[in-house]
């Protein structure tokens, strides 16, 4: 018998015929470990890459905190530096002199009320388009899907005119009804999709035990669909506690000015003196709300976004 080893692959094979006796061929696999070296160079590349942006989008957030404690000659100074201590008069200066506190409390007035109508109607129309077929259906949801591609600054002249006329300008339920109308189609377009991914035999369970398409909806389906709810409610917060062109047009009166504009209106009114550190305490002051939001309702956006993955 004839035995050779040979590079390991794990057969055994015979001798041909008429040979002296049979030969036997023993092969045993050899582990690779090119893909594993491949796989763990990836995974420090991709973490390497995760941490060069988070230093990136960190960095300028905890300089702005750093700067809001500073004094003035501070920040020319030394603007790297850690202030000498921490000067609280800096934020009570842009809460009160520079009227940051007016305009924090008209932009809750105003994100509050536009975003549960936002809500309310773009949770409604969407459960209506993908629960029901009627004629136009898939008309009326293209309409939405284009309203997300109309560029709002060609909208502006003729959305100033339509407000003037029906005495909407410069009120603040004015400015909710029209950013309601501005987040409708992308909350439709989102939950539209999520909607679909819901069981139906809860939906029909309700209406065997007698339940109206009302109450099947707020005490069924509702209910099911607040990852969802959450995850977009999350973008349009984003989306209109930072809006600027639409107030701007539309919300000219200084008393009833957000957030935004309130922050354009201090930078510009110091002219050349420059109060900085109040200028940073009001831009922390705005900044927070969007932090803690997000912050509290992480693993519910992320559940909202990918729960359409699996059905």
């Amino acid at each position: 018998m004839k035995i050779t080893d040979t590079a390991p692959t794990g057969v055994e094979t015979p001798g041909s015929p008429g040979g002296s006796g049979p030969e036997v061929v023993k092969t045993t696999a050899a582990p690779r470990k090119e893909s594993k070296g491949e796989g763990a160079t990836l995974n420090v590349f991709s973490h390497g890459v995760l941490i060069i942006w988070a230093i990136m989008v960190v960095t300028p957030l905890l300089w702005a905190v750093m700067t809001s404690f500073k004094t003035d000659r501070a920040i020319f100074t030394s603007p790297w530096s850690l202030p000498d201590k921490l000067h609280f008069e800096n934020w009570s200066r842009a809460w009160t002199e520079a009227h940051m506190s007016d305009y924090f409390l008209n932009t809750i007035l105003v994100v509050g009320g536009s975003l549960l109508g936002t809500l309310l109607f773009g949770s409604m129309a969407a459960y209506v388009l993908a629960r029901f077929d009627f004629p136009g259906n898939r008309f009326i949801y293209f309409l939405f899907i284009g309203g997300m591609s109309f560029p709002i600054i060609l909208a502006l002249v003729p959305l100033f005119y339509v407000m003037q006329n029906m005495a909407l300008l410069n009120t603040l339920h004015g400015l909710i009804v029209v950013y309601i109308a501005y987040s409708l189609p992308f909350t439709v377009f989102f939950l539209t999709a999520f909607f679909r991914t819901l069981p139906t035999s809860v939906a029909e369970a309700a209406f065997v035990d007698g339940a109206s398409h009302t109450r099947t909806f707020f005490q069924v389906m509702l209910p099911m669909a607040k990852p969802g709810l959450i995850s977009v409610g999350i973008f349009n917060f984003l989306g209109q506690w930072n809006q600027y062109l639409l107030p701007t047009v539309l919300n000219t009166e200084p008393e009833k000015k957000v957030l935004s504009q309130g922050l354009v209106q201090l930078a510009v009114s110091q002219g050349y003196k420059g109060d900085w550190s109040g200028l940073f305490a009001g831009l922390v002051m705005a900044m927070l709300p969007v932090l803690a939001a997000y912050i509290i309702f992480q693993r519910q956006v992320v559940a909202g976004l990918t729960a359409g993955a699996v059905k």
